[in-house]
C-alpha cells in the first residue's frame, strides 16, 4: 500500500518536484548570480538584433565584429566588480576573446557566470488574437541545454511576449506562453541549467499603467501556476519581467516611485519568496530610466521585497558604450570607460543609491524600437 501511494503522490504537482542530479549546484548559481550590487549583460542579441545596433555606426554584420563586439565589452577592466552573468548568443558561446580565451573561460576567470539564450526566436501565435506571438525552440530541448552546458554555461534565458491590444491580451497566448516558460525551465534544471524565465509584457501600445499592471499580474500568475505544475525547484531559476510602465504611445512617462510601486505590487501578489531574484528588462527605456526605475524599487521600505532586485539590459548597457566605440580600434578604451560607467549606474540601482545627477546627458535618450525582436 506504501508503495501504491507513493506511486500516486508522483503523479501530484505538490509532491513531483523535478528531480535531478543538478539540484544544489542550480541553487548555488541563482545566488551567485544574485549577487549584491550586481546584475547581469545581456550580450544575447541575433544576427539581425546585431544588424540594427551595427548598421547606424557603419559596422558590417559579420561574424568576426559581433565577436569585437562582445570582446569590447569583456575586456572592460573591472566589468566583475557589477556583472555577475552575462547572457551569450548560440555563436558567441564558442568565440574566442582576444587572447585565445573562449567567451565562457574568460567570464569564469573574473567570477562572472556564463549564460545562454536557449529560445530560437518569435514565430505568430496560431490561436489567440491577431499579431500576438509565441516562442519557439522546444524541439530537441535537453539535447541542446546539455551541450551548452559541455560549453560552460550555467544558466539560460527563454523570453515569450505579450502585446496589450485594446487593454488586454488574449487568455490562449496567457496559457500558451506560460506553458512553454514552464517546460523550457523544467528541460533546463534537468541540465543544470539556471533558467531565467522572461515573460514580457511589451511597452508598445497607447495603454495606461494600470493596463500593463493588470495584464502583468494575470501573465505571471499564469506563468507561477505552470511552473508548480511542471515540478520547477524555484531556488534554482530566476525571473527577467517587464516592468509596470505605461504603453509607448501613451503620452505619459511614470514617474520612478510610480513606476516601482506599481511594479513590485505585482511581484508581490504573484511570485513566490524562494525565487532568489527578479532581473528587469529594460525593454526599450533610456538608460536612465532603466536605471531609476530600479533604483526606486530598491529604496522602497513599505512593500514586500524577498527576493533580490536586479537588472538583466542589453540595451540599457550597451547603448551608449556601441556609440562610443562606433566600430573602431582606437575607440575601445572610451568605449570600455562608458560601459563601465553604464554598469556603475545601474550597480548603484541595485542598492537604491542611483543619482541622474551623476548621470551622462546621452542617457535620458530613448531606446524604444516598436515592435523590438531579439
Amino acid at each position: 500500500m506504501a508503495g501504491r501511494i507513493e506511486v500516486m503522490k508522483s503523479h501530484l504537482s505538490p509532491y513531483a518536484g523535478l528531480r535531478t542530479p543538478f539540484h544544489d549546484e542550480l541553487i548555488a548559481t541563482a545566488r551567485k548570480l544574485c549577487t549584491t550590487g550586481k546584475g547581469l549583460l545581456a550580450a544575447d542579441e541575433s544576427q539581425g538584433s546585431c544588424d540594427k545596433r551595427f548598421k547606424p555606426i557603419g559596422l558590417p554584420n559579420n561574424e568576426e565584429n559581433r565577436r569585437r563586439y562582445r570582446a569590447l565589452m569583456l575586456g572592460a577592466e573591472g566589468l566583475e566588480q557589477y556583472i555577475s552573468g552575462v547572457i551569450f548568443q548560440e555563436e558567441t558561446l564558442t568565440q574566442k576573446f582576444d587572447d585565445g580565451r573562449s567567451f565562457p573561460e574568460l567570464c569564469n576567470s573574473l567570477g562572472i557566470v556564463p549564460g545562454i539564450k536557449t529560445d530560437k526566436g518569435l514565430v505568430d501565435a496560431v490561436g489567440g488574437a491577431p499579431g500576438e506571438q509565441a516562442t519557439q525552440g522546444l524541439d530537441n530541448y535537453e539535447k541542446r541545454a546539455a551541450e551548452f552546458y559541455a560549453q560552460g554555461a550555467r544558466f539560460c534565458k527563454w523570453r515569450n511576449t505579450y502585446k496589450i491590444q485594446n487593454g488586454t491580451v488574449s487568455e490562449y497566448i496567457i496559457h500558451h506562453n506560460a506553458e512553454t516558460l514552464a517546460k523550457y525551465a523544467q528541460l533546463s534544471q534537468k541540465q543544470g541549467l539556471v533558467p531565467i524565465v522572461e515573460p514580457e509584457v511589451m511597452i508598445d501600445g497607447n495603454h495606461d499603467i494600470a493596463a500593463c499592471q493588470a495584464v502583468s499580474q494575470r501573465v505571471w500568475a499564469e506563468v507561477v501556476r505552470a511552473l508548480h505544475a511542471h515540478g520547477v525547484i524555484f531556488e534554482g531559476m530566476l525571473l527577467k519581467p517587464n516592468m509596470v510602465v505605461y504603453g509607448s504611445d501613451c503620452g505619459t512617462v511614470g514617474e520612478p516611485v510610480e513606476v516601482a510601486r506599481a511594479t513590485l505590487t505585482t511581484l508581490a501578489r504573484t511570485l513566490p519568496a524562494s525565487v532568489p531574484g527578479v532581473f528587469f528588462l529594460s525593454g526599450g527605456l533610456s538608460e536612465s530610466n532603466a536605471s531609476a526605475y530600479l533604483s526606486a524599487m530598491n529604496a522602497c521600505t513599505d512593500l514586500p521585497r524577498p527576493w533580490a532586485v536586479r537588472f538583466s539590459y542589453a540595451r540599457a548597457l550597451q547603448a551608449s558604450a556601441l556609440k562610443a566605440w562606433g566600430g573602431k580600434e582606437e575607440n575601445k578604451a572610451v568605449a570600455r570607460k562608458v560601459l563601465l560607467h553604464r554598469a556603475k549606474m545601474n550597480s548603484l540601482a541595485t542598492l537604491g543609491k542611483y543619482n541622474p545627477g551623476e548621470d551622462s546627458k546621452g542617457a535620458k535618450e530613448s531606446l524604444y524600437i516598436k515592435g523590438n525582436t531579439y
